[in-house]
Parts: C-alpha cells; structure tokens; sequence
C-alpha cells in the first residue's frame, strides 16, 4: 500500500545525522569484557548461565558496538569452534541466549543473526547437551527476532540443508522453517519461493527421517498459499515430488480446475515446478492439459514481479513442446499459453529484479545514515538494507509496519525520534526506487475522463471481494 502524500507532509526530517552514541569502549571496558568471556569460556555448569547474563549486561550498558569494539563476537565463534572444550562450546550458546533475551529493543540482533550457522553445524555434536542447547537456542532467536526480520534467518538456515551438511543439521533447519511458518506467518510468506526449491531438494534425500521432516515441512510451508484453486490439490502436488509417476494423474485432476483467483509468487513457486514436469511427460494429453493450467493462471497473475522468476523456466518448456509436438490441437493450446506468458514478459513497464531492487534500497537507506558512521555498525547496515528489501519485495508500504521494521534497529546510532524519521524516509524513498514508472503517454487532443486497464486477475479478486 503506498505512502500518500499527506503522511510524507506530516513526517520530520532527520535532525541530526550524526551518531548520538559513544561508539569505543575505554580500555577499562575492554578489560572487563575480557575476563567476563574468560569466566564464561570456563564457567561450570552451574555458573555459566549468570556468566552469560553479565556478559548481556555489559553489551547492554556499552551499547551494541561493545560486541564488535571488545572482540565479544569473535571470541564466542571462537568457543563456538572450540572442538578440545564441552564447556566453551556449552558457554557460547548460553552467550547466545542471553544475548537473544535482551537484544536491546533488537539492536543485538544484526550482530548475532550469523551465529545460527553455528547452532546449526553443533547439531552433529557428539554431545547431547551442547546439541540439545543449540536447538534450543535457535528455536528461542526464531521465536525473539523482530517478525519483519524474520526472513533473513533464511539463507542461514538454507545453508544448513546443503549436500554437505550433516543429517542432524538438515533437521534441525527443516524444523526451523516450521517454526517460522508458525510463529511469523505473514511476514514469512515472502520467503516461500525461496524456500520451496531447497526443502523440495531434501524430500529426495537418503535419509529416512530428513526425507520425512521435509516432506513435513513442505506441507507446513504450503499450508501458507492462500489460493483456494489449488488449495484441495495440495497434498496431492507435494506427493508428486517424491512419486512423479503422480504427475500426469495431478495435472488431470488440476485441468478440470476453474482458475479465478488472483496467483501469487507463493502458488507459483509450488506449481511451477510440476507444470514444467507435465510438459516434459511423453504422453500428448498431458503435455496439453499442462500448458492449458499455465495459460489460465498466467491470466490470474496481476503483477508483472510475481511471473518474472518463473518465466525462464516455463518459455523454454513451451517453446520446446511447440517444436515436437505432432498434434496441433496440442500446439494450438501451447501457443495460446506462450502468448500470455510473453504478454507478461512485456508488461509495458520496468519490472527490476531482485539484484535491481536492492542497489536502489542500499542507495536510498545509505542517503539516511549518519554522515560519521562507525565502519562497526556494518552488520546494522545490512540488517536494515535487508529488511526493507524483503518489505519492497512483499510491496508491504505501510508507515506502522516501516517504522516497527527499521526504526529499532537506527536507534543503535540515532535518538529515537530520528530512528523514526529514517524508517519513515527509508519508505518513501524505497518505494519510488523499486516501483517502476509508467512510460508516458502522448498528448493526445482532448481530456480522458476514465483510461483504465482492467486485467482478468483484478476482474476476479473483485468478483471475489
């Protein structure tokens, strides 16, 4: 929903752009963040937790940058790594938790995120407590993290489903993904089509219990897609991810489908994939029915942005099923859905992708930060480029949701009042960069009273309505 013109006429500017905060601890602080991580690194089983508390408390009276300035980050993925000592390794994940539970209105957050791949890698542990521990500690940041920064634990926790990773690894990031389903499921719907390719990769994994988690979690995510089309064909579409021998009898089921409503990246992300299966199958019927479902729902696609990922991979498909295919009844329906799918590949404006958008978020965020920024205030930088990338994606401008998005975080080097007036910059001039202008159009004599373009997709969502 975009800004009006009345909010940006409402809203101050930034008062001052420079840091508010000191941002170098004196070389007393830097002494006593020293031997508070020493006892922690040491701390028996019974100590360690008020150990970690101190070290929370320090963080908390120096300020974030204590994190960076006092070497407390890298001597915790130092005890992180720490193969030789239970006890280290025990002590950074306490570290963590604490760090997690008063993360200073989120401040602490950017700082830590990274360390998930830690928690993650200490599922192979041979230790059942540190193990233990760690799941606990990434299920609690899940659940602590500000929800709109709730998808950037995602590439972390991608990372830990890769071919290398450990079985016990791969567990844990399913289980996670489930969380994130659970506890954040607005904010994390963005992140679907992400998401859906790499879980669809472990459903064909060779062990048992991944293979099942995955299968778990596809469902989970799915149950997400809001498109009451598809919405009883789910299980069935899953299924034909670890059977496709399934695929020609669930393209059959789909073809008998009435598509109306408005489609999504979410929908795509998970339908996509079996549609191009269908138009590799040899059987002509099924090559058929595949490009008439592609055809009826590219019509339901309303923003050119939600069809740009998918279109490399279904213009092929169909151009190459034109080429061989004998049948022309067959050939006629693909060439119907290829014109719609290069219809939208032409919207008449500029869709930007991923990479675009997020060079025009990183300029516009980098005309708000302070003129005298701290180089260690990097990880906050990104952590508020990233966050208003993923709002952009989601075309999520509303003032509340930018200012409970971003302000916490600037407030690491703004007052809070300033803090606001950058979340509330940062969405106007967010929203000008990624939004594409439309081309402009000859005078023509005379006055339009109504020059509108009505799409089948916003035909149906008000028919719907």
């Amino acid at each position: 929903m975009p800004a009006t013109a009345a909010q940006k006429n409402t809203q101050s500017e930034i008062q001052s752009k420079k840091m508010t905060i000191a941002v170098s601890p004196s070389q007393v602080e830097t002494s006593k963040a020293k031997e508070i991580l020493t006892k922690l690194s040491s701390a028996s089983d019974a100590d360690r937790e008020s150990a970690a508390e101190e070290l929370a408390a320090f963080v908390k009276t120096n300020g974030v940058l204590s994190l960076k300035h006092a070497g407390i980050i890298d001597a915790l993925i130092k005890d992180f790594n720490n193969k030789k000592s239970t006890g280290a390794r025990l002590s950074a994940v306490a570290a963590f938790v604490a760090l997690t539970n008063n993360s200073l209105e989120g401040q602490v957050e950017p700082f830590i995120i990274a360390l998930l791949s830690q928690l993650l890698e200490l599922q192979a542990d041979k230790q059942a407590a540190v193990k233990n521990a760690a799941a606990e500690a990434a299920k609690n940041f899940i659940s602590k993290i500000n929800p709109n920064a709730c998808s950037l634990t995602v590439p972390f926790i991608l990372e830990g489903l890769g071919n290398s990773c450990k079985w016990q690894t791969k567990m844990l990031s399913l289980n996670l993904l489930v969380d994130l389903t659970k506890v954040h499921p607005t904010e994390f719907f963005v992140a679907i089509p992400e998401v859906i390719p790499v879980v669809s990769d472990c459903m064909w994994d060779t062990k048992t219990d991944v293979k099942k988690q995955a299968t778990d979690t596809m469902a989970a995510i799915c149950a997400l897609i809001e498109n009451k089309d598809i919405e009883r064909f789910i299980p069935a579409v899953i299924a034909c991810i670890n059977h496709p021998e399934n695929v020609p009898e669930t393209i059959h089921l789909l073809g008998a489908t009435t598509f109306v409503q408005e489609v999504d990246a979410a929908t795509l992300s998970i339908m996509v994939p079996l549609l191009s299966r269908g138009l590799n199958e040899r059987a002509t019927p099924i090559k058929r029915k595949a490009a008439l479902i592609i055809d009826n729902m590219s019509k339901l696609v309303d923003d050119p942005d939600v069809a740009a990922p998918f279109l490399p991979v279904l213009l092929p498909a169909l151009e190459k099923v034109q080429d061989v295919v004998a049948d022309p009844e067959c050939r006629g329906v693909v060439q119907k859905a290829l014109a719609t799918l290069q219809r939208i590949a032409k919207p008449g404006v500029e869709v930007f992708t991923i990479e675009q958008k997020k060079v025009k978020v990183e300029t516009s965020i980098k005309e708000l930060l302070p003129s005298d920024i701290d180089e260690a205030f990097a990880p906050t930088v990104k952590f508020l480029n990233d966050v208003a990338l993923a709002l952009c994606v989601a075309k999520n401008f509303f003032k509340d949701v930018w200012i409970k998005a971003l302000a916490p975080y600037a407030k690491s080097f703004y007052t809070a009042e300033d803090a606001e007036a950058l979340a509330f910059s940062a969405l106007n001039k967010c929203e000008e960069a990624v939004t594409p202008k439309d081309p402009e159009e000859e005078d023509d004599e005379g006055e339009d009273l109504c020059n509108c373009e009505f799409s089948l997709a916003y035909g149906a969502k008000i028919l719907l309505n």
